[in-house]
């Protein structure tokens, strides 16, 4: 990453178009997108103790940030100029602050709201056992709507497998870029996490110029624009018909909702393999520019 690509992620989180409808939505969720912005920044700023404080705040606000936890170790033990320790030792004492810091704040609301542990289920448990099918831009409200309810706890099951799949699969395979692993995660949450909105996409292109360097690598960057900018100006267009008009069904706005979703996985899977390939070339210069074909 070079200076122009730093100097670029600033602007393009300030002046998307996304951003902005987040602000004047006044949604809650620029809270833990600050949060998830500052952990980043002070892991690669070595500060590896505010960095996990602001992941819990993060993670207390939204649910979905405490997947992040095993990226944002591997960040800090990275950027540590000694790293004297162990990353196992290293990853103990991180996690452990982590958690001592989520107590901490789980603890502070038990006892605001009056020593009760009930604000449990009404704001992590709504993400884990989705009890609220309001239709949204992701893919769980639909699928659950039409779920039979013997099936339910056993895809709640399955869906979240997948989702914290990812991690693991991520980490092990982009060890030595664990930012990108970061930014991977958070553009795969705002497909795939319970309740997404476009704040959530619009924290995933504000990092996306951090790796400006293989644009070019891309393949499929004119397809992947086109499908979300359609989804952009056609969703709110067929929810209108939907729910106000009356003259629609709820087809009309999960059909757009999967183009949204497979305009984002697009851009996250050919930012991935654009990665991959320069990752690639550089161990094997003698490949740069030439055509890869899988056996």
């Amino acid at each position: 990453m070079g200076q122009s690509s730093d100097r670029s992620s600033g602007p393009s989180y300030l002046f998307n178009p996304f951003t902005v409808a987040t602000c004047l939505a006044r949604s809650t969720t620029v809270f833990s997108n600050c949060a998830i912005l500052y952990a980043i920044a002070s892991a690669v700023g070595r500060k590896p103790s505010k960095s996990m404080l602001a992941l819990a705040f993060a993670a207390y606000f939204s649910l979905y940030p405490a997947l992040l936890l095993p990226p944002m170790i591997l960040l800090c033990h990275d950027q540590s100029v000694a790293a004297k320790s162990s990353l196992g030792t290293a990853a103990m004492k991180l996690a452990s602050f982590f958690l001592g810091a989520t107590a901490w704040l789980l603890t502070l609301s038990y006892m605001l709201t009056g020593q009760s542990w009930e604000f449990l289920r009404s704001s992590y448990g709504v993400h884990l056992l989705l009890p609220d099918l309001t239709p949204n831009v992701g893919l769980w409200w639909y699928f659950f709507i039409e779920m039979f309810d013997s099936f339910r706890e056993f895809f709640l099951g399955v869906f979240w497998l997948h989702l914290v799949g990812y991690v693991g699969g991520l980490c092990f395979r982009l060890r030595k870029q664990p930012l990108f692993v970061l930014t991977t995660l958070i553009g795969v949450f705002a497909i795939f996490q319970p309740y997404p909105s476009i704040a959530d996409a619009s924290l995933y292109f504000s990092l996306i110029p951090l790796y400006s360097h293989v644009f070019p690598l891309m393949r499929y960057t004119f397809f992947a624009i086109a499908t979300v900018l359609y989804a952009t100006l056609l969703g709110p267009a067929f929810y209108y018909l939907w729910i106000y008009a009356g003259s629609g069904n709820a087809n009309f706005f999960y059909a757009i909702t999967l183009v949204w979703s497979l305009g984002l996985s697009v851009i996250v899977g050919e930012c991935l393999f654009a990665v991959l390939r320069d990752e690639w070339e550089v161990e094997r210069p003698e490949m740069k520019g030439k055509d890869v074909r899988r056996i």
